[in-house]
């Protein structure tokens, strides 16, 4: 196989040949195991070797983690408690503390912080790390490893880490070095370590993918790794090259730096000021509706929720709160009004409002439904599923459809609009 190597340009005959300078890279990932359930045995000893479930402890609730001894009786995250509990009924049930799991998550952050050049953050459990060039220095393979040590003895935490040359080996890595564990894949030995694993290890390929391709009798890595790529593009269109490449050891994508300052927002400006509090929180709701959207459309979670008010005088005050990772609409309106209420001085007059989402990270807000039942779930995926459709604007709670459209008089600044 030839492999080329220029300045930054890729010249491939192939897609194999598009290593092109990707071979120096150093890229860890890292991945603390069974987080939730991790946490709750720092918390509660008497759980450590005990099947544990983290989740909804009613039967209409789901498993957002479960321990290695539940996953022995075919126990998985998002599995329906009911079911859960029946695999095994001797399992431990533990309604899940959000705030804790992200004080845990922001002190291995910090450790991490300290003592790498560069990292992203892909969720509240899992990072990527780019050393590349650190080599010349310590040895990438042992500088993961003492930080890894380090995160262990500072936390009491499990977490587990692979070194290769990209981002999607090191992920498959890290699943095969659990529990507890860490890996190596050097580089030119990435076809090799993928071959024999199941076409599921691969990040992207989810139930339907995985269904679709069994059909097609492709359930090793290796298999796919012997298609042809136009077969999969007929198959999967875009996402077969993607699935292709990974599963030849192929991920050029870089490691994006994590910086708590990346945040979403939106605000309103008045043409009148107002003191209509009821509006100006069905606006707050309408725009706290649409930054979740956004969040859970680009699956990022929010740790940090910001409120802004500017007075008529053109004074401007802020006030923020950390909050456990999120993107469910009812804890963000929460807290939105919660900080509303804190920052409002009654009787000035308002000229603007506004909300921010920061520090955010990767991460699936269905991890935090622990008392949430599926059906709850399901209706979070069908509203989605309409804005996507239809538009953003196609669904919203009545507070905030009162008062996202409005226009103003000289009395309160606010006129609801017409029911006609």
């Amino acid at each position: 196989m030839p492999v080329l190597k220029t300045s930054g340009l890729c010249v491939e005959p192939d897609f194999l040949a598009c290593r092109i300078e990707y071979m120096d890279r150093h890229i860890v990932h890292l991945d603390l195991d069974s987080f939730f359930v991790s946490v709750e045995r720092l918390i509660n000893p008497k759980l450590i070797g005990m099947p544990v479930l983290v989740g909804g402890s009613s039967d209409r609730g789901v498993v957002a983690s479960c321990s290695y001894e539940a996953r022995a009786f075919g126990i998985h995250s998002a599995m329906p408690m009911r079911m859960a509990r029946q695999l095994c009924p001797e399992a431990i049930i533990v309604r899940g503390d959000h705030a804790q799991y992200s004080k845990y998550s922001d002190l291995v952050t910090e450790i991490i912080n300290e003592k790498v050049p560069m990292y992203e953050k892909s969720s509240i459990d899992e990072f990527y790390i780019d050393l590349t060039g650190m080599d010349r220095y310590f040895g990438c393979y042992k500088m993961a490893t003492e930080l890894r040590t380090k995160i262990t003895k500072e936390t009491n935490l499990p977490i587990s880490f692979a070194l290769s040359a990209n981002k999607t080996v090191s992920k498959v890595g890290t699943g095969e070095a659990k529990p507890n564990g860490q890996k190596e894949i050097p580089f030119g030995t990435e076809k090799n370590f993928l071959a024999p694993l199941s076409v599921k290890k691969i990040p992207m390929v989810g139930d339907k993918t995985y269904q679709l391709l069994r059909g097609m009798g492709v359930l090793w890595i290796r298999t796919l790794q012997e298609m042809p790529l136009e077969l999969m593009q007929q198959v999967l269109g875009e996402n077969g090259t993607t699935i292709w490449k990974k599963a030849n050891g192929i991920d050029n994508s870089p490691v994006i730096p994590y910086s708590e300052n990346k945040s979403i927002s939106t605000e309103r400006t008045f043409d009148k000021d107002t003191i209509d509090v009821k509006a100006l929180k069905g606006i707050l709701v309408a725009m706290t509706e649409k930054l979740a959207y956004q969040l859970r459309s680009e699956k990022k979670l929010t740790g940090c929720v910001t409120v802004k008010i500017r007075y008529s005088d053109f004074n401007t005050y802020t006030v923020q709160a950390r909050l456990p990772y999120t993107s469910l609409d009812h804890v963000l309106i929460a807290k939105v009004k919660e900080l509303f209420d804190k920052l409002y001085q009654k009787r000035m007059l308002i000229r603007l409002i506004g909300v921010k989402f920061s520090h955010l990270v990767q991460g699936n807000h269905q991890i935090d439904l622990f008392e949430d039942s599926i059906e709850q779930i399901q209706l979070y995926q069908a509203m989605d599923k309409i804005r996507n459709r239809f538009g953003k604007e196609a669904l919203s709670r009545a507070t905030a459809m009162n008062y996202e459209h409005h226009d103003f008089n000289p009395f309160n600044g606010i006129r609801k609009p017409n029911k006609n």
